[in-house]
């Protein structure tokens, strides 16, 4: 007889399809069960506002969390940057496998560079975090752009560019590979210029905390690596009270010797949407060898960056 099979909850989009897709084969070769999509609709699919107007933090989880607990799924994946910070009492996040290429990347008309573009050039973005370094990178080099907030799927977003109604729009390089369509990127953006958002391509694999059979067979899907440099970068986003739709970016890297890792650095920025107020900064310190340590590294930056004014640029405070 067959095992049952395991039912993963997913989003409808193309996206999220395309990596629950991954995640269920590599799921279903830990266990040895088959697993089965169960498609779910959640507020942020339905929504047509833009996901600042909308509050941002778990419109596209809500739904999938709640299916867990009613015992419609038996796991969810989601984008790990959809993710609120704080995690719920009955739900664990069982794996964090490795993290795809966290950077942002562009689609531009005519190949173009983000140096190359013409003067009055509109970007089309609907996050704030992508508005704030972007207008900051062109002040300081003088270029004219206009960042245009927009929101839609990967088709509609490059849709823009391709029917002449924007020169570039920025998306999401894992998105971009997870699909399929790396070749249509133009640019990828250094995280010099534009640092992702906190957890930017990692996913997270969550289940009910009280099933320690399908927690313990997840397990072996995650990442230490991951897992502490994204614990680090949310960490950060919690300790400045800041949603997912809050102008904050994060990156926690490991610095290596030859093939020894060293440390850890993380690196913070949170910015006025205009571009005209940067507060950037990072620090740098042993690998975290616990969920605590990476934390830990997470909070006394926040620190530093709310004593250099971080808190008055983060528009509406998560409540």
């Amino acid at each position: 007889m067959t095992e049952k099979a395991l039912r993963l909850g997913t989003r409808r989009s193309k996206l999220a399809m395309a990596q629950s897709g991954q995640v269920a084969e590599a799921v279903s070769q830990v266990t040895g069960r088959p697993v089965e999509l169960v498609e779910i609709t959640t507020y942020g699919d339905v929504s047509r506002e833009y996901l600042a107007q909308i509050g941002g933090t778990g419109v596209f989880v809500a739904a999938l969390r709640e299916a867990l607990a009613r015992g419609e799924v038996d796991f969810a994946v989601h984008s790990l940057k959809d993710l609120p910070t704080a995690q719920p009492d009955e739900l664990v996040v069982a794996a964090i496998p490795v993290r795809e290429d966290p950077r942002d990347v562009m689609v531009t008309r005519d190949a173009l560079k983000l140096t190359d573009l013409p003067r009055g050039a509109r970007i089309g973005t609907g996050s704030p975090r992508r508005m704030a370094q972007l207008n900051a990178y062109a002040r300081s080099r003088g270029m004219d752009i206009e960042t245009v907030p927009i929101r839609g799927n990967v088709d509609t977003r490059i849709g823009y560019v391709l029917k002449g109604e924007l020169d570039a729009v920025v998306l999401a390089a894992a998105g971009m590979n997870r699909i399929g369509r790396s070749d249509e990127v133009t640019d990828f953006l250094s995280v010099d210029t534009v640092l992702p958002a906190p957890g930017q391509g990692a996913l997270a694999i969550e289940c009910t905390a009280d099933d320690a059979e399908l927690i313990a067979a997840l397990a072996e899907l995650d990442d230490p690596f991951t897992r502490a440099a994204v614990t680090a970068e949310r960490s950060l986003l919690a300790a400045l009270e800041a949603g997912c739709s809050a102008p904050v970016g994060a990156l926690a890297d490991l610095l290596a010797d030859g093939q020894i890792v060293k440390e850890m650095r993380l690196r913070g920025v949170v910015g006025s949407t205009d571009g005209s107020t940067l507060v950037q900064l990072s620090t740098t310190g042993p690998v975290p060898e616990t969920h605590e340590a990476a934390m830990a590294l997470g909070r006394e930056l926040a620190t530093e960056m709310l004593a250099q004014g971080a808190a008055g640029l983060m528009g509406e405070r998560a409540q």
